[in-house]
């Protein structure tokens, strides 16, 4: 599953002229639904997009707060076109969900983002219920602030970073070794790399009994 995640001060979703969703202040989300998705990682998604920290705190540091933190809005738009796969210069859509199965998995989706956030703050345009299509052409309008715009990925499925106990080990390790660099060489990095001073009298009488034993 892949996710284009923008931070926002507006955004819509027209189709045929009418405006059919709209959030103000947040994140619009354009979500591309692989074949081989399942539950597992449509809950990976869901908590990377509204843990994502892309909003300043309150004294004015960035990269501080998400969208959650902050009560903001959140516009959820499904977009194929993010499995295409180049032949030559076609774009190939046969990674992306057929539009049977996705129109579940994305409603599924969105139950889960409302589930884990606050309903009436997500919004997503469901052409469906309105024009008896699901994936209807629309026009997405976003006024992109900073511009900020994050690509997200799901781990493959079956990999052992699908776990999200093995990712927060991972993100745990990343941690240790960013803290590690940041204080310099350790004291037993720095022994090693130290040249040792030899013990020349040790070293010039074992050399002493090695040639005295080869003497006849």
């Amino acid at each position: 599953m892949k996710a284009v995640v923008q931070r926002v001060t507006r955004a819509s979703v027209t189709v045929g002229g009418e405006q059919i969703s709209a959030i103000g202040r947040g994140i619009c989300v354009l979500l591309g639904i692989s074949l081989e998705d399942t539950q597992k990682e449509l809950e990976h998604m869901v908590r990377k997009i509204l843990n994502l920290r892309v909003f300043e705190d309150e004294s004015g540091k960035h990269w501080s707060k998400s969208v959650m933190d902050k009560q903001y809005e959140v516009l959820c738009v499904s977009q194929f076109t993010l499995q295409c796969v180049l032949k030559g210069n076609k774009p190939d859509f046969h990674l992306a969900m057929p539009t049977e199965q996705a129109e579940g998995f994305y409603n599924s989706f969105l139950e889960q983002l409302r589930k884990t956030y606050r309903p009436e703050l997500i919004k997503a345009f469901s052409a469906m219920r309105k024009y008896g299509k699901f994936g209807a052409y629309m026009q997405v309008h976003i006024q992109n602030d900073g511009p900020v715009t994050i690509e997200l990925e799901s781990p493959a499925p079956g990999t052992a970073t699908s776990d999200p106990k093995q990712l927060s080990k991972l993100e745990k390790q990343q941690q240790r070794k960013e803290k590690t660099r940041a204080k310099g060489p350790s004291e037993s990095s720095k022994e090693r790399n130290t040249p040792r001073k030899e013990d020349r009298s040790a070293s010039s009488g074992a050399e002493g009994d090695v040639s005295s034993e080869r003497e006849p």
